[in-house]
């Protein structure tokens, strides 16, 4: 048998990134059951928050800012999206470089239609609503110091 590792802070039970992985795929799942009847995965739905929360367009470049992904893999969401008649997309008359997304008329009344996703999500979270708040504050934070920490090298 061999000897218990010496080094606990290689514990998987001692670690922060487990819980945080475990957690994320946990929820992109209860999401995918709620989003299923609406066609929808849980990418297209996070695009689909980006822009109705938007003033108005967003190029490629600011969605794939807001949503933290690249635009090698949000253009075939977007173009997904486009296909289902919910985004439309067009090169900016001002600057043909750049691709801008809007939300179409069947995109807005999808919105009224998964305006409940998030309290059925919640409901199933068994957290309260304070906990809840702190939670996404805390994450907010943790994101922000691991920017910051990218960046500083």
């Amino acid at each position: 048998m061999q000897e218990r590792d010496p080094l606990p802070q290689l514990d998987l039970d001692n670690q922060l990134c487990f819980p945080l992985y475990a957690a994320t795929r946990a929820v992109t799942r209860r999401y995918a059951v709620l989003l299923e009847e609406f066609g929808l995965t849980y990418p297209q739905y996070l695009t689909l928050l980006a822009l109705w929360g938007a003033d108005g367009r967003l190029s490629v470049g600011e969605l794939g800012a807001r949503l933290r992904l690249d635009s090698g893999t949000l253009t075939p969401l977007l173009k997904r999206l486009e296909t289902a008649g919910l985004v439309d997309r067009r090169r900016d008359s001002e600057d043909e470089r750049r691709v801008l997304a809007e939300v179409t008329s069947e995109g807005w009344e999808l919105r009224e239609r998964v305006a409940d996703v998030p309290d059925r999500l919640f409901g199933s979270m068994g957290i309260s609503m304070r906990e809840a708040k702190q939670l996404r504050l805390l994450l907010g934070e943790l994101v922000g110091h691991l920017d910051q920490a990218e960046l500083a090298g």
